[in-house]
């Protein structure tokens, strides 16, 4: 029986967050695809069509939440919202 293998994209700006990421989604040979900025996101998630997209709130070109609508205007892909924000209160 043919398996297919599935396809993760995961869209932030730190690059070891991505790492950690990509290290702990592919360990059962998921595929792992990784972005840094809301337009490479776009741009990977409409080649790929991958079937969860991992997206951070805080990217250096663009909101997390305008990239969400974006993404979510063509693709019906799981889309998983991660934020370091935090505040002192």
């Amino acid at each position: 029986m043919l398996s297919v293998r599935k396809t993760i994209l995961v869209v932030d700006d730190e690059l070891q967050i991505r790492r950690v990421l990509k290290h702990a989604l592919g360990e059962d040979g998921t595929r792992v695809l990784d972005a840094g900025t809301a337009r490479e996101g776009l741009d990977l998630a409409a080649a790929e069509r991958p079937d969860l997209i991992v997206l951070d709130l805080g990217l250096p070109d663009g909101s997390g939440e305008e990239t969400c609508r974006q993404l979510r205007s063509w693709t019906q892909a799981p889309i998983l919202i991660v934020s370091a924000r935090h505040s002192d209160a």
